[in-house]
């Protein structure tokens, strides 16, 4: 597991939300912000925070409210726009032209994406400078596995690795999977999902910027895509954490549903090395995976009260 729950904003977006700040910082914007399901909303704001420049974030107005507190603790303003992610994505690219804003995953994308890399360097590192065999990253925009990808083959010709046979697997859920859809049905381009309906609301994205670029780095690398229903990742969020003490929100629960699917099937061998991309942590997720859990059993402060509920 390649565990990003414990990254400063409990998040694999510091990675890419880094870079774009102090890009921003460079060029000069007056101010920095983002369109965001919530994890990169608290990244972005954390950091612009700590630059001092002021953060503007525009989510759909159903993002978990775990993370719209954590961004606006960072002192955000917070723009909840009515509709999907992809209509917040649109007003702020208009709101982009419109102000003197950097926005970190619009007009600084190419910088932002370029942070994300990092993911493939470190897990290189950890695993004694090689690669694994599969790799198994959740798709929202597409933007990270193809900055997996990227970084994995500038390792390689770098000589920092001796070779690259790593298969990535792109994993979404089946409430929104245009690019797993795409890749079952042999496109070249990624059909929009004009309605999300999935647990998983990070990866609620229908219209994927960069799904075309997933696509073709998952077929480049001899991969696959796979989806995971919401009792799947529920399923999978549950497993990881009770083997391996790590607590995902439904993002990461996707990675281990896929990983569970595709082992049973055969797609991945038994005996191949994979890692499990778990990108964000589930406090940020409470709102959504508070109904899955059982109640806490209320008991009078009596030893033979306790026996009755151990036994």
């Amino acid at each position: 597991m390649k565990d990003d729950t414990v990254n400063p904003t409990g998040s694999f977006k510091d990675r890419p939300a880094a870079v774009a700040v102090s890009k921003a910082l460079e060029f000069g914007y007056s101010a920095v912000g983002c369109a965001s399901t919530g994890n990169l909303a608290a990244a972005t704001a954390a950091y612009a925070a700590k630059a001092g420049i002021p953060c503007y974030v525009f989510i759909p107005s159903n993002t978990e409210i775990d993370k719209v507190l954590q961004a606006s603790m960072y002192g955000a303003k917070i723009i909840a726009v009515k509709g999907t992610y992809d209509v917040a994505n649109r007003l702020a690219a208009q709101a982009s032209d419109e102000y003197d804003w950097g926005l970190v995953n619009i007009n600084i994308r190419p910088y932002y994406v370029e942070g994300s890399k990092t993911l493939a360097f470190e897990t290189c590192e950890e695993l004694g400078w090689r690669a694994p065999d599969n790799i198994i990253i959740p798709l929202g925009s597409g933007a990270l596995l193809c900055a997996i990808w990227r970084g994995l083959k500038q390792f390689r010709d770098l000589n920092l690795i001796n070779e690259l046979k790593t298969k990535v697997i792109g994993a979404q859920a089946k409430g929104c999977s245009p690019i797993v859809n795409a890749f079952k049905l042999n496109l070249d381009d990624v059909v929009p999902v004009e309605t999300p309906q999935t647990i998983a609301k990070s990866l609620a994205i229908g219209d994927p910027g960069d799904g075309i670029y997933a696509l073709k780095a998952i077929r480049e690398s001899g991969g696959v895509a796979e989806s995971a229903t919401d009792e799947e990742i529920i399923s999978g969020i549950k497993l990881l954490a009770k083997m391996e003490g790590i607590f995902a929100e439904p993002a990461g629960g996707v990675t281990v549903a896929v990983l569970k699917k595709l082992v049973e099937s055969g797609e991945i061998p038994k005996d191949e090395e994979v890692v499990c991309c778990v990108t964000g942590s589930g406090f940020k997720s409470s709102e959504t995976l508070v109904k899955h859990i059982p109640k806490p059993v209320e008991i009078d402060p009596s030893i033979e009260d306790l026996r009755k509920i151990i036994s």
